[in-house]
């Protein structure tokens, strides 16, 4: 918070910045539009860290302006503010660049920050670089955005990338440092020379997060050249159809837990199998609840469906990392 006896303190670029966020919109883009690039990116920064600034300080930076102020007791810079002037003056690409300098990473590294950036976007800059290059990017991503961004590439792109994951060895730092210098981003000092991720296990995370048309593709892929990564895969994904694993107890904890609304959907493009385990495990009452909002259901998309199995393997993931969920190897009887 800026009080008044920081007031000596200010540079002219948080006076600017403080006048601007006392203005209408209007009129600050206008004096916002006057400004040479640099003074921009100046403004910009003071006003994204401007945090609260006390109406004593408002006061004394436009004591000729007071009267226009209304009511208000005090102003509050921050990125959203800035962003929302910058786009009345600048394109979006110079707006979108520059809020990037000025916020630099959303996380605590850089391959946190990948998880704030577009998968359409970051596909778009990746398939320009080396396909090892955009292996080890995405090796670094969550699961589920990994899965996007590969999806957004162009096919023999992705599984090049692909291939390459699974080959993962450790990473060199040098390696590491050239990544960050292409995006922009802070240098990373946790990860070491030693640090590797189990690159089957992720490219199972990775598949089970793929939308049903891009799995079934990569996996034929992987089933015709290389067999042996394909079942290894497949060995160690968890899908809506591996439920059949559960027991009666377990199955009984995920009902508690999953959102309804979503099993609906989620069962809408299983198998009858499946559909048993689930209403055996429920009241009749909840059962026949299910089972005619599914015929009242109607057609629906995929990705839908897809989008709610794997929300609730998510659910049924964290249940069995918690032990409220055991899988047998072989599936019960119980419900065949």
């Amino acid at each position: 918070m800026i009080e008044k006896k920081d007031i000596k303190k200010l540079k002219g670029s948080q006076k600017v910045a403080i006048v601007l966020l006392s203005m209408s919109e209007e009129n600050a883009t206008k004096l916002f539009s006057m400004m040479s690039e640099e003074e921009i990116k100046k403004v910009s920064h003071a006003m994204s860290n401007l945090g609260t600034v006390q109406q004593e300080v408002v006061d004394e930076v436009l004591s000729t302006f007071i009267s226009t102020f209304g009511n208000n007791n005090s102003y509050f810079g921050n990125v959203q503010t800035t962003k929302k002037l910058l786009d009345q003056v600048l394109d979006k690409e110079r707006v979108e660049s520059l809020m990037q300098e000025i916020q630099g990473p959303q996380g605590k590294d850089t391959w946190e920050k990948l998880g704030n950036v577009n998968e359409e976007m970051l596909a778009l800059y990746l398939k320009n670089e080396h396909p090892q290059t955009a292996a080890l990017v995405v090796s670094k991503m969550s699961s589920e955005h990994a899965s996007k961004v590969l999806s957004n590439l162009p096919e023999k792109f992705s599984y090049d990338v692909i291939i390459r994951m699974l080959n993962m060895g450790s990473v060199k730092k040098e390696v590491l440092d050239r990544v960050e210098k292409i995006l922009r981003a802070e240098f990373i000092s946790s990860i070491s020379k030693s640090h590797k991720r189990d690159s089957y296990e992720l490219m199972a995370e990775i598949f089970n997060s793929f939308d049903r048309a891009s799995e079934a593709k990569y996996m034929t892929l992987l089933e015709k050249d290389f067999p042996d990564y394909a079942d290894k895969i497949k060995n160690l994904m968890f899908t809506f159809e591996d439920l059949v694993k559960v027991d009666s107890k377990g199955m009984q904890a995920l009902l508690r837990a999953i959102d309804k609304s979503k099993l609906t959907i989620a069962l809408k493009g299983s198998s009858d199998k499946i559909k048993d385990l689930f209403f055996s495990n429920m009241s009749q009452r909840a059962s026949r609840i299910i089972q005619e909002e599914l015929e009242a259901l109607g057609p629906i998309k995929v990705r839908e469906v897809d989008d709610a199995q794997s929300e609730i393997i998510n659910v049924a993931k964290e249940l069995i990392a918690k032990g409220e969920i055991e899988v047998s190897e072989e599936g019960s009887d119980e419900y065949i």
